[in-house]
């Protein structure tokens, strides 16, 4: 059974916050100029792809001079930066790509400690722009100008979002000691009917989190009628329907995401509460794997379970909760009891029955069941002494930051 076990970098764990900045207009016109002028540096995406050259140092050698000549006023760290922006771009999705890798005009763009510094006493931060360096002040919520103030800083996003500027900045957080699991493991099912069902019949979203949303059945109605409105609004196509479209973009979006978050953090909580560890399905790839009707398509592409993983991770990390991804296989066709595997043990989509002992239950519950049953066997798995004495070896899987801006 594959297991994949959550850890972080042993300086401490990485995380994003974000700060508004309150540029005068002549300063936001110098910002404006540094992201477009930044973002032209697809010159070295388009060198890469021809060339065939991806690793950090060879595209440098090979682009540096070339971009530096063709994008007039692109400083030197920044040209810097553009080039590990492209090598960052292809490291992970190279063999996919099927043609040069296209920056957008108005995308975010990172800044080191050679872009950006930070003057933490008065909130102010210094940035790189092709006019000269600015001084911008700063605000944001409480937490995140605690943290600004007292965690050390990374490298940093500039973004422009519909006329506000924001600077998403990484810290380091300290890195706890996870705890054993002594209680076993919270499992957690992730499905399209239901966002996620845990191993205690906690069905997620539903009564236990706040906020409007009633559970799941209501998730999907609002999702369907937002679908319903963008197709109408983009078939009408006039200069009112797009202002009504930009006006709605990232709503669904920022449901979604708030609803992971409170997913996640009441899931890490339940199991720091009662010492266990938190155990979900690795489901890296299921979109290639699986085949759905066309008229399902969109629901299941659409689904964000990777977001929730990546939440559920780092928030066990910060809380020092164990975290296992598990082998998916048959979690919802085997039983917890008996071990009996069969798909007529699943008459319905969301009922449960087992041929060989007669256990009966809902689905979803049964799967995470037995994602919590994998939990148990991967952790003792992970964590067996060595036959020397010496500490076993762990098979780690590097730790990601979070998707999400503003924390939890």
């Amino acid at each position: 059974m594959a297991i994949r076990r959550s850890t972080t970098k042993r300086n401490g764990l990485p995380t994003i916050v974000q700060l508004r900045l309150t540029p005068t207009p002549a300063q936001a016109d110098s910002l404006a100029a540094a992201v477009l002028l930044c973002n032209q540096a697809t010159v070295v995406s388009r060198l890469a792809w021809q060339h065939r050259v991806f690793t950090v140092v060879k595209l440098h050698r090979l682009a540096y001079y070339e971009v530096r000549g063709r994008v007039a006023g692109l400083g030197a760290q920044a040209a810097v930066r553009a080039i590990a922006r492209v090598a960052g771009a292809y490291a992970n999705r190279r063999a996919s790509k099927k043609r040069a890798h296209i920056f957008r005009p108005h995308g975010a763009v990172p800044c080191d400690a050679r872009l950006l510094s930070f003057n933490r006493d008065a909130r102010t931060v210094s940035l790189w722009t092709p006019t000269g360096r600015v001084t911008l002040p700063y605000t944001g919520r409480p937490e995140d100008l605690k943290a600004i103030e007292a965690l050390p800083l990374g490298e940093a996003d500039l973004i422009c979002r519909r006329g506000v500027w924001l600077l998403q900045v990484a810290l380091t957080l300290p890195n706890p000691v996870v705890r054993e699991p002594v209680g076993g493991f919270v499992g957690v099912d992730q499905g399209v009917a239901n966002l996620a069902v845990t191993s205690d019949r906690a069905v997620l979203p539903g009564p236990a989190l706040p906020g409007p949303i009633g559970g799941n059945g209501h998730v999907r109605t609002l999702r369907e009628r937002r679908h319903r409105q963008r197709r109408r609004l983009q078939k009408k196509g006039t200069s009112a329907a797009r202002r009504v479209l930009r006006r709605l973009s990232g709503r669904e979006h920022r449901m979604m995401t708030d609803l992971n978050h409170q997913i996640s953090k009441f899931v890490v909580r339940e199991a720091e509460r009662t010492g266990r560890g938190v155990a979900l399905e690795d489901l890296q790839g299921i979109r290639s794997r699986v085949r759905a009707h066309r008229l399902q398509r969109r629901t299941l592409h659409s689904w964000a379970f990777a977001q929730q993983i990546t939440f559920t991770r780092y928030k066990a990390a910060r809380a020092g909760v164990a975290f296992l991804l598990v082998d998916p296989a048959y979690t919802s066709q085997a039983c917890p009891e008996c071990g009996h595997i069969s798909r007529t043990n699943r008459p319905a989509r969301g009922r449960f029955v087992c041929q060989r002992c007669g256990l009966a239950g809902h689905a979803d519950h049964i799967a995470a069941r037995n994602i919590a049953t994998r939990g148990i066997t991967g952790w003792a798995a992970i964590n067996q002494p060595h036959a020397t004495g010496l500490p076993s070896p762990r098979r780690d899987r590097e730790s990601k930051p979070p998707a999400s801006t503003g924390g939890s």
